[in-house]
Parts: structure tokens; sequence; C-alpha cells
């Protein structure tokens, strides 16, 4: 795949025509590559990165462990923040703890109720997905508007004073598309909860995470969020900040080489 001829955005970039890589993570996140921070940041600067957003997974909530059903196994600095619905406390507890140390932070949804009401992982294997969400793989349409419902919350929750401006990886739930069959495009009722999230990131002054690393999922095989929400984010007036969620050198190169 040649990225330069992919690296085609919708949109306007928060930081114009600067390189700027906002979705990086280091040796610290347990399903990375163990690569080191160091020599991460020096592939960016040989690939003339001007800024490096280290943006390390945030702890669970303890309590969460409970509710899980699924398998349990020069820069400026933040965390990507899980949105939980009923965690809210703890999340701006975190937040309240850890956000005056922090520069840039991203808020994404990686769990969503699924099966018994328990939490499972969108984007940790097929396998988990089915696991979780079963009923609902024959009806694409409900479970994205199950999906983009709870991003939605995610936007309106008060999470406090260091509330995370950016929305990480705005439609994860396609990461399997190819895999369970899914169609690319959204019916009238998904594209309307996605305008009201956009509406409600442009009066917020939000940002969106243009997410790259869905190019190198096979199941996947397009960015994070699609062009026809890029499209919606441009009219609506919802910046982005380019990130290749990074957990690897190799990562960073095939995305910025």
């Amino acid at each position: 795949m040649n990225m330069k001829d992919e690296r085609q955005f919708v949109g306007y970039s928060k930081y114009r025509s600067r390189l700027v890589d906002g979705h990086v993570h280091t040796e610290l996140c347990p399903h990375g590559s163990g690569d080191r921070t160091a020599m991460m940041i020096e592939k960016a600067i040989e690939l003339r990165i001007e800024k490096v957003c280290l943006t390390e997974h945030a702890p669970l909530p303890t309590a969460f462990a409970a509710e899980y059903g699924g398998d349990k196994k020069a820069y400026s600095l933040g965390f990507e923040v899980d949105y939980i619905p009923g965690f809210e406390s703890d999340i701006q507890e975190f937040l309240d703890r850890y956000g005056p140390l922090t520069d840039d932070n991203i808020l994404s949804v990686h769990f969503m109720e699924g099966v018994n009401n328990a939490f499972y992982c969108l984007d940790y294997s097929p396998e988990e997905f089915e696991k979780g969400f079963g009923p609902w793989i024959e009806k694409q349409y409900e479970l994205y508007y199950k999906y983009y419902s709870t991003v939605r919350q995610a936007v309106r929750a008060d999470l406090g004073e260091y509330t995370p401006k950016r929305i990480g990886h705005f439609d994860l739930i396609k990461k399997y598309q190819h895999h369970f069959g899914f169609e690319r495009h959204l019916d009238r009722r998904n594209a309307q909860v996605v305008s009201d999230i956009l509406h409600i990131m442009r009066v917020q002054g939000r940002e969106l995470d243009y997410n790259m690393s869905g190019f190198f999922k096979s199941d996947c095989r397009e960015m994070y969020p699609s062009r026809f929400i890029q499209g919606m984010a441009a009219i609506i007036g919802v910046p982005f900040v380019l990130g290749s969620d990074a957990h690897s050198v190799a990562d960073i190169e095939n995305v910025w080489g």
C-alpha cells in the first residue's frame, strides 16, 4: 500500500500543513510491540514528523473487571482514555488527578455492552467481537446504532475540567467489516446520529482523530473515520489531527515512510 497515495483527507487539520502524529503508543502498552519510546521518536525525527503525541492507554477503572466478559489478557504527553458508560466518576477521578500533568488526551470507545449486559472489546479479535455481539452480527445497522449511541454518550459526558478534547478512531465498530461482511455505507438513522455527534463536537470545540491504523487491518482496510464521515465533519466544521495509532517503530514507518 502506498500511503502517500492514501493520505488524501477531507476537512481541515488542526495543525494545517505541519506533519504531526497525534496518536502514538509506547512500550507501556500491554498489546504493543515493546519497542522503546526513544526508538519510535528517532524514527519520527528521521521521517521529519514535527510533533508526536504519546497517548498511552489510561488504566481502566478497578471495578470494570467485574463487568468485562471478554478475554482478560520531543513530544507532548497524554493518555488515550476509555469512555465506559457507568464509569464516568472513575474516569473523571483519573483525569482530575493526571490531567494537569498532560498536554494531549484522546477519548475513545473500545468497550461496549453486549451479550448478557457484559462489556466486550470492539477491537481485540473477531472471535471476541462475535462472542460479545453475536446477536447483532446479522443486524449490522442495529449494532452500529448501538455503537454510535455510545460514542454520543461519550461526547455528552461531563468528565470535568480535563475532559479529552480529541475523539479517537470515530468508527472503530467497522474494524472487522470485511470479516463479517458488513456494508460500508451508513443507513439514514446511523448517519443522523453521526451528524448529531459531530454537531455536539463542533459546539464543544473538539477534534477528530484521523486514525490511519485501519488501513493496515486486513478486515478493515480503510482509515477511521471513513471518507463519508470525513466529509460530514468538514461540512459541520470539526477539525482533525492525524494519528498513526502506532504501537511500534514499524507502524510509524508504514504510515509515514
